[in-house]
């Protein structure tokens, strides 16, 4: 699905992800700074999100996540996309039409969790540079919580929470992959 808003040179896109509970909207802008995700699970403020903020106000929403060029949108289990579509697609034109930022001025990015030494060092690097875009095409992200004791934590976020496929991607595609490249590295788990 694609639709554009006359007058706004505004355009975006549904794409479905793994999560059948959740549609990534891909627009025509920039709605968080690089390297910056913002993951809601229970209604926000303006001053937190105004995107997330008018998002909550769709009866049936229950997640919202932000994240570069797009939004990455999670309903209740017992709704059918096909009545939420057209509410979500006009919350979004609004807040584009708006010329607000998605992230207001009382959001807060988590300070990033873990050491500085080496080994957290490159797990950072393969989560960063090669996992969490990777993921992103899917509408989710995957953050790196510790390192600890041969164990790699880390929190999933927008459509990889619920997500059928996540403990696949986990265990096969994250823990596989970092295991690859660092020896230190046992197993990840989610927190």
């Amino acid at each position: 699905m694609s639709t554009s808003q006359p007058g706004l040179g505004f355009r975006m896109h549904a794409e479905r992800t793994p999560n059948p509970q959740s549609v990534k909207w891909v627009l025509g802008q920039e709605l968080a700074p690089p390297g910056i995700t913002a993951n809601f699970r229970e209604t926000v403020g303006v001053g937190v999100s105004p995107l997330a903020a008018a998002l909550f106000e769709v009866a049936g929403v229950v997640g919202v996540f932000v994240g570069g060029s797009f939004v990455t949108v999670t309903k209740e289990e017992d709704l059918e996309w096909t009545d939420l579509a057209q509410l979500v697609v006009d919350a979004i034109k609004a807040f584009a039409g708006s010329g607000a930022s998605a992230l207001g001025p009382d959001f807060e990015a988590e300070a990033r969790a873990g050491g500085g030494d080496e080994v957290v060092a490159r797990i950072r690097g393969i989560i960063d540079n090669e996992i969490r875009p990777a993921v992103a095409m899917d509408g989710g992200d995957v953050v790196f919580v510790g390192f600890d004791g041969g164990v790699v934590e880390v929190m999933l976020q927008g459509s990889c929470v619920g997500c059928p496929s996540a403990t696949a991607t986990l265990r096969f595609g994250i823990e596989g992959r970092l295991r690859e490249a660092i020896p230190e590295v046992e197993s990840v788990v989610s927190v």
